[in-house]
């Protein structure tokens, strides 16, 4: 049982969206590598492709181990993280290395991007509980 007025060290949210962010970072990483995710979606092949792929995902993977420190420093860090994550998704679809040539597609790139989105925006939220 909580006591009152004792705040957990980590929200248990907080915890969540970390360990999501590694898991699609590693994610992420693969598909820049292989050029397929699960079968259902692709990227364009060639090294900008690869690289730019595997970047995102590292930086997305990484900024999930930041949020894990519960500091206000890697908080403003794993934040920055996902902005890159956004913008250079962004960027891959405007450079063509991930097509938007179907809806599964288009649909997986803009799903995959709002959860981004989200996840910096619900970090934001609790703002309060990095020291």
């Amino acid at each position: 049982m909580k006591k009152p007025g004792k705040e957990p060290a980590r929200p248990r949210g907080i915890t969540i969206i970390a360990v999501l962010m590694m898991i699609f970072g590693l994610a992420e990483i693969a598909a820049g590598f292989t050029h397929n995710f699960l079968g259902v979606i692709s990227t364009a092949g060639g090294a900008a492709s690869t690289y730019g792929g595997a970047g995102i995902g590292a930086l997305y993977a990484i900024g999930g181990l930041f949020l894990l420190t519960m500091r206000k420093w890697a908080a403003i860090a794993a934040e920055t993280c996902l902005v890159v994550v956004v913008l250079g998704r962004i960027s891959l679809v405007v450079a063509g290395l991930y097509p938007v040539d179907s809806f599964r597609q288009t649909f997986s790139i803009i799903t995959g991007t709002a959860i981004a989105i989200i996840f910096a925006i619900y970090i934001g939220a609790k703002w309060k509980y990095f020291k």
